[in-house]
């Protein structure tokens, strides 16, 4: 029965089936066949815009796009004949005719898919067509990023995530012909748009176009200032993904040679965020439990995500009352250390420098938020992408493979596996749910692990007995999966429901706009999200310590500073507000 929902043909002379429906580009990668793609990503832009997979098909007329070509039983495909592999190069001379090639200076340069193409097909200087090029016009505007649409192949890949994927879609074709770019309506400079600051157009970009802002000149500057306390913190998710930028496979924990990097770069302390995460996880659960016992407003939004956080500002300021009050782990971070920390060194705080290392590009924009300075100055100073900590390793001329396993600090480099976990999408729910129970009940949770919240689905939901309650929860990550969900919390349909995690990014934060960027053929056929996310949970497997509130560096610091979880000195330091944000409308003439 299975053998009659699937087509046969032939790829190259080689036999293969594949399920009815599949695209000619599906049914070359089940018979080991590579075709070449610069706009294709699965699900979201299939579009066919590019040519760079065209193929050619025995008894067609013309040559076919791989990538929405369907397969027909007895279908004969030939990825590599002279005409296909002329009609590629012709197309990619064609998009390097008024590209910016300044490839030595390119923030891309030697991880760029138009540039690997290139030395494949042979494309050389030699070959280029001369003639107009696309101004370099960058519109740096926005904290967290830059476009330079003059490294733009107008692929459609930034437009389709922002649209599809994230709901927002603040970005498009503007103009015909060769004039034709990408950007915002009527021109609009980025940061006067509703973008939420999650960087996944930057992730799928496969050019130099798109680029977060390289803030890692001010982290050189404060590391070489003598007057300076420079302490650093990591996200749980940067040592799952930081080994891709050094020729590790995805999916390896580097965790121990990312602290021996920022050590030899001169960090006075290297600190764990897990910490902070569990810091977080005892004043949301705090919050969760008091809004649930006092009848508080429900469901509980989580907070740590900064572009879901200013997605709500943006587009349900009637639901900001949900939203909890908790600042992200990096920014409870920054205020612990330049209060506790401070005065148990005896520094000044202004001499402090908090950089975090964050898999977030939104980071950037949060660090600037009102309400995030609470001893009077920002909680964080300077927060970089993963992928600005591997340029920092490289220009400091480190040899990463080579740099052994050392230990973070103290008092700030203990967390718990429910910390960990904070990185992957439903992580920080299990993790206050671990918290939240053994509280409600007083009894200890005969296992702590929450299946229902794991995995990298859109939309999770999950309802478990706690002390003879039924508590509803929902895990969301992407935020067009997010608009489902506020839109039926809006409606009143999960008014049922206790607590609500959601996460901007698709997979969260092992997912974030600031993460390694993987080549196209990669994200389209390997699922990166669940293999970052798995050295997570494997490090919360094999932790003796998985359980925030069990944290021993957390009991000394509310035992020694706040005193208990929502107290008055924690809710200073470690809690914020929110602003409903005008959203522009714009009409033509």
């Amino acid at each position: 029965m299975a053998n009659e929902n699937l087509v046969h043909l032939k790829i190259n002379g080689i036999e293969t089936a594949v399920p009815a429906g599949s695209t000619i580009l599906d049914a070359a990668r089940a018979a080991g066949v590579r075709i070449p793609t610069l706009c294709f990503l699965k699900d979201i832009n299939e579009v066919g815009a590019c040519r760079m997979c065209v193929v050619e098909v025995a008894r067609a007329r013309s040559l076919v796009t791989a990538c929405v070509y369907p397969v027909a039983e007895g279908m004969e495909v030939f990825t590599n004949t002279p005409k296909v592999m002329d009609s590629r190069r012709r197309t990619l001379q064609l998009l390097l005719s008024n590209h910016n090639r300044s490839c030595l200076s390119c923030v891309r340069s030697g991880a760029c898919e138009l540039q690997t193409l290139a030395h494949e097909l042979g494309v050389t200087d030699e070959t280029y067509f001369d003639g107009e090029q696309t101004p370099s016009e960058i519109d740096d505007s926005a904290v967290h990023m830059y476009r330079d649409n003059s490294k733009c192949i107008l692929c459609m890949r930034c437009t389709a995530v922002c649209e599809k994927t994230q709901g927002i879609g603040v970005i498009g074709k503007n103009h015909r012909g060769f004039n034709t770019n990408i950007g915002s309506a009527y021109e609009m400079p980025l940061d006067e748009t509703e973008c939420i600051h999650c960087g996944q157009c930057i992730a799928v970009c496969p050019t130099g176009a798109l680029s977060e802002t390289d803030d890692t000149g001010k982290v050189i500057v404060a590391l070489q200032d003598p007057t300076k306390h420079v302490i650093v913190q990591t996200a749980p998710s940067i040592r799952a993904a930081l080994g891709e930028e050094f020729g590790y496979p995805i999916g390896t924990n580097v965790d121990g040679q990312m602290v021996a990097a920022l050590r030899r770069m001169g960090f006075e302390k290297v600190f764990n965020t897990d910490f902070a995460a569990d810091l977080t996880i005892m004043e949301e659960a705090h919050e969760l439990i008091e809004r649930i016992q006092n009848k508080g407003t429900l469901p509980l939004f989580t907070s740590c995500s900064p572009g879901w956080v200013k997605f709500c500002e943006n587009f349900f300021p009637d639901l900001i009352p949900h939203l909890s009050s908790c600042k992200s782990p990096a920014q409870m971070f920054g205020a612990t250390a330049k209060s506790y920390w401070a005065q148990k060194m005896g520094y000044d705080p202004k001499d402090i420098v908090m950089v975090d290392v964050m898999p977030c590009t939104a980071k950037k924009f949060e660090i600037g938020r009102d309400d995030q300075d609470a001893n009077g100055m920002p909680d964080v100073d300077i927060s970089i992408t993963t992928r600005e900590l591997a340029r920092l390793i490289k220009r400091f001329g480190l040899d990463f493979q080579s740099l052994p396993n050392e230990e973070y600090d103290n008092p700030f480099g203990l967390g718990s596996g429910a910390g960990t976990i904070f990185g992957a999408t439903g992580g920080v729910m299990e993790a206050a749910l671990r918290t939240a129970v053994e509280t409600i009940t007083g009894e200890t949770l005969p296992r702590i692990e929450f299946n229902d919240v794991r995995g990298t689905k859109g939309i999770k939901t999950a309802s478990y007995n706690v002390g003879g309650m039924t508590v509803k929860v929902c895990v969301a990550s992407g935020l067009e999966n997010a608009r489902k969900v506020m839109e039926k919390v809006r409606a009143g349909e999960m008014n049922d429901y206790q607590f609500i995690e959601i996460m901007a990014c698709p997979g969260g934060c092992v997912n974030g706009g600031g993460q390694p960027r993987q080549p196209g053929y990669v994200r389209n056929n390997v699922d990166i999200r669940a293999l970052r996310a798995k050295v997570l949970y494997d490090m919360d497997d094999k932790t003796t310590l998985r359980k925030s509130h069990e944290n021993p560096a957390i009991k000394e610091i509310y035992e020694n500073f706040y005193g208990t979880p929502g107290s008055e000195k924690a809710h200073h330091l470690l809690h914020t507000s929110y602003v409903a944000r005008k959203i522009n409308n714009y009409t033509s003439d």
